[in-house]
């Protein structure tokens, strides 16, 4: 039988042990790796390994001994209590032992459980447990977790008082990070709140995410579009002992500035256009780039990025003019502009 999506995501949380199998496929290693593992400790609980009561068996050794999984089904372990079969990495060669593996099972054999990576609509191993009437097949895509998934993340990671607008964040940073770097970031924020009964806010998350490779970039955008004009020189200079080019200064203060003007530039507002920025911005990092936004104005945004190209320009160019130079004049005009508005 086939799982959809919604009811994917309760059947790992919650299966039933009375189930001949279930496969898990999909194109992402990572997020498929993380539903097994979901399904497994809630079918086995958390002394499975230590029990017996789990058997590995990678695809590869199944290739070679086809006798492993009927074995493995068939066992039975000093321990009592529900066992799984674990078939890794499979594909279209294993068919056939799965096949008669499904075949032989009766009730009180260990659960076989599958993960594999994408499978076509006309894949037999797919159609082997979507046609089995006492089996699962669950396809695991690329999408942004769900708010039901991720509240599950936060149960598990026994973080249970949420602000709403660190519930946001949580959810745009989501969609942003992979799964497994995301369900670190979990953990990191549960080890971060551990003994502090507040609920989680936004300073929290921001605190946890993972910390962007453009931290110092972001603070001299900052200094620029809050119109610091007297700052801007003294971060140069770290800027550029550090190593920073003036073209990537450029290119990064175009972004920054595209995206204060489109926010700037929506029509239901700079709050509107904000929260339709890709990729997304949240918890301070949104309001403090919603008050620059507000701040400068759509005119004077649009005048800094023609400011910003005959910048880009004159560094593409032959000018013999010091590059970093004509970067920092950009950059002050640019927070000439901000600090008119003020």
């Amino acid at each position: 039988m086939k799982l959809t999506a919604r009811d994917a995501g309760r059947y790992f949380s919650k299966p039933e042990t009375n189930r001949t199998g279930l496969l898990i496929f999909g194109a992402d290693a990572m997020r498929v790796a993380l539903k097994r593992q979901e399904v497994i400790a809630a079918l086995l609980g958390p002394n499975a390994e230590e029990e017996m009561r789990l058997t590995r068996i990678p695809a590869s050794d199944l290739r070679k001994d086809g006798a492993l999984l009927g074995d493995a089904i068939k066992a039975q372990g000093f321990f009592p209590g529900p066992r799984v079969a674990f078939v890794e990495d499979a594909n279209e060669t294993v068919t056939k032992t799965i096949t008669a593996a499904l075949q032989d099972w009766a009730p009180g054999d260990a659960q076989i459980v599958v993960t594999a990576s994408a499978l076509k609509a006309s894949s037999g191993l797919r159609k082997l447990f979507e046609g089995h009437p006492n089996a699962y097949a669950a396809g695991i895509y690329d999408n942004p977790p769900t708010r039901d998934e991720i509240e599950a993340d936060l149960k598990a990671a026994g973080l249970m008082q949420i602000e709403q607008g660190a519930m946001t964040d949580l959810t745009n940073l989501a969609r942003e990070l992979g799964p497994g770097d995301f369900r670190q970031t979990l953990e990191k924020l549960a080890l971060y709140k551990l003994g502090d009964s507040t609920p989680v806010g936004s300073e929290d998350v921001l605190a946890c995410a993972p910390s962007s490779t453009e931290a110092d970039l972001d603070d001299v955008l900052n200094i620029v579009a809050e119109g610091r004009t007297s700052e801007i020189g003294p971060v140069m200079q770290k800027l550029k002992a550090q190593g920073m080019q003036p073209v990537g200064l450029c290119i990064g203060a175009t972004r920054h500035f595209r995206q204060l003007y489109a926010a700037a530039s929506d029509p239901g507002g700079a709050p509107a256009g904000i929260g339709k920025l890709r990729p997304p911005v949240y918890g301070p990092r949104r309001d403090r780039m919603l008050r620059q936004a507000q701040g400068i104005g759509r005119d004077r945004l649009e005048r800094a990025l023609e400011t910003l190209l005959d910048a880009d320009l004159t560094l593409r160019s032959t000018s013999k003019s010091p590059q970093m130079a004509v970067m920092e004049r950009a950059l002050i005009r640019l927070a000439m502009l901000a600090q008119a508005r003020r």
